[in-house]
């Protein structure tokens, strides 16, 4: 189903959406992590397309931000380059996080979207009033959210739920002209 079709037919969900938060690792990345030395720590790569969704919707006024297990340089540097809203980082159990999102924006949990793919996401993506996973991920993770996206991890997947957003709340590109 193309993206339009299926933000239509989820429309009532999507344009509750607030607060869309995203896991880092298998999301915003491709998995991978690689050694840069002691100076650095890891170090993970970024898809340039879920930075810019990221500020698209913050343009439009949603609170974008990261909820991540890990924690390193890159992550910090990414989340602080993108001026996103908010990060979590370095806790697996992320349901604090999501709690605390309920209470700094003011949002009843049906107002978040979550992205994320790992086995301690599931607390958030049955929560979440949206929730999306990458298709290179578990069955278990697969079997409670709302949608799969094409893309894998790490190659434009964050935008792709992104778009969704987009599409059922209007969001187009004459929100970026002032970019």
């Amino acid at each position: 189903m193309k993206l339009k079709e299926f933000a239509k037919k989820h429309e009532a969900k999507l344009k509750k959406i607030k607060v869309c938060a995203f896991d880092l690792d298998g999301i915003l990345t491709d998995c991978k992590v690689f050694w840069q030395g002691e100076e650095v720590g890891f170090n993970r790569t970024f898809n340039i397309y879920d930075g810019f969704g990221m500020k698209l919707l913050m343009k439009a006024g949603l609170k974008v931000g990261v909820v991540t297990g890990g924690d390193s340089v890159s992550v910090q540097k990414r989340t602080s380059q993108l001026g996103v809203d908010f990060c979590y980082a370095g806790n697996e159990d992320k349901r604090e996080a999501f709690l605390d999102l309920m209470k700094r924006y003011n949002v009843a949990a049906d107002e978040i979207l979550y992205m994320g793919d790992e086995l301690f996401d599931l607390p958030l993506l049955k929560k979440a009033g949206f929730s999306a996973t990458v298709p290179n991920t578990t069955e278990e993770v697969t079997a409670v959210v709302d949608y799969v996206t094409e893309r894998k991890s790490g190659e434009g997947c964050a935008r792709e739920v992104m778009d969704l957003v987009r599409y059922a709340q209007g969001i187009t590109a004459a929100h970026v002209e002032d970019f």
